[in-house]
């Protein structure tokens, strides 16, 4: 019977020490918008390294599809677990609302990354504004695209926030700029999926002989456009631009298929959730001036509760190489 007290009291001593342990590391869950696209992939290998590097037990949630549900259901369960940290790369800003609120109410830090609407966050952090990176994209096709005709907009579903912030800019820059280059719809809802991406764009050059481009802001958008543009053999006419992973449209870029695009660096961005989640952890100050490793040195709004940077990489011929071996 002593040898059994024995054993157990050694067992919960060392349940007592294993719980302790894991108390000391704050616990943060990152829910993205679709699991297993080469983006957020990258992301989560971001995420991964800071968090070994801090200490922190950090990991991402991934959908099985870009769906609000999933996302609120996926924060729901985070809230259950009692994490310390909350980060999200939001579908829909009005659709998480309400489960945020709840997890602040609970005492939860959040940080948010492309949700520049979202109120119930601490922060939400953005590697390059809104209207400049739009507006590069704009610039981009308004210098391939020759004469008139028309051109369509892809975004990763109506609803993501700061897609249709990207598109609203490069709309209008497009209409102040290149009025003769007409905009085909409003836009496409469809640059989360290559194949929706690339099933559109075939329509939509079916239907429109006189068609310059796609602006893919979503980076399956760019991969599924570029696709159809290269089965009906029409590199060189039809020009596809916006965010996408150097690896996989490498070949596509290097065949005059994709014409480029900006991006950041998505395993960046994963790095700077853990960054941030820590320090709010820590009950650091966020102010002006502040210096966020990945980030720089910021100038927050604390009124939106946004912090943009300018961190900005330009995707061609000359850069990709470089950045599909950094594994973006």
């Amino acid at each position: 019977m002593n040898r059994l007290l024995r054993i157990v009291s050694s067992l919960a001593l060392a349940a007592g020490i294993a719980s302790a342990a894991s108390a000391e590391n704050p616990t943060m869950g990152v829910v993205v918008k679709i699991g297993g696209i080469p983006w957020f992939n990258a992301m989560e290998e971001g995420i991964k390294e800071r968090a070994a590097e801090l200490g922190m037990d950090a990991e991402m949630i991934g959908p099985t599809s870009a769906d609000p549900a999933l996302q609120v259901r996926a924060i729901e369960d985070l809230i259950a677990r009692g994490v310390d940290v909350i980060g999200v790369v939001p579908n829909d800003e009005a659709a998480l609302e309400p489960v945020l609120k709840k997890a602040m109410d609970a005492g939860i830090k959040v940080i948010a990354h492309e949700g520049p609407g979202l109120e119930n966050v601490d922060w939400n952090f953005e590697l390059a504004s809104a209207d400049g990176f739009g507006e590069a994209h704009a610039q981009l096709l308004s210098e391939k695209a020759e004469g008139e005709g028309k051109y369509a907009v892809y975004v990763g579903s109506l609803t993501v926030p700061l897609h249709n912030a990207w598109a609203d800019a490069a709309i209008a820059w497009m209409e102040t700029n290149r009025p003769d280059l007409e905009l085909v719809g409003d836009r496409y809802g469809v640059a989360e999926s290559v194949d929706d991406s690339r099933s559109t764009a075939l329509d939509l050059i079916a239907a429109n002989p006189d068609l310059k481009g796609f602006l893919a802001f979503g980076s399956q958008g760019p991969i599924g456009a570029g696709r159809a543009v290269e089965e009906r053999r029409l590199g060189g006419q039809v020009h596809v631009m916006g965010p996408f992973s150097p690896g996989q449209g490498r070949s596509m870029l290097k065949d005059g298929i994709i014409s480029g695009g900006y991006m950041w660096n998505p395993a960046e961005a994963g790095r700077v959730f853990v960054t941030m989640g820590q320090m709010l952890v820590e009950g650091a100050e966020i102010t002006e001036g502040t210096e966020i490793e990945g980030l720089g040195v910021v100038s927050p709004d604390a009124e939106t509760r946004n912090i943009i940077t300018d961190n900005l990489l330009e995707i061609n011929a000359d850069t990709v190489d470089e950045l599909a071996e950094k594994g973006l």
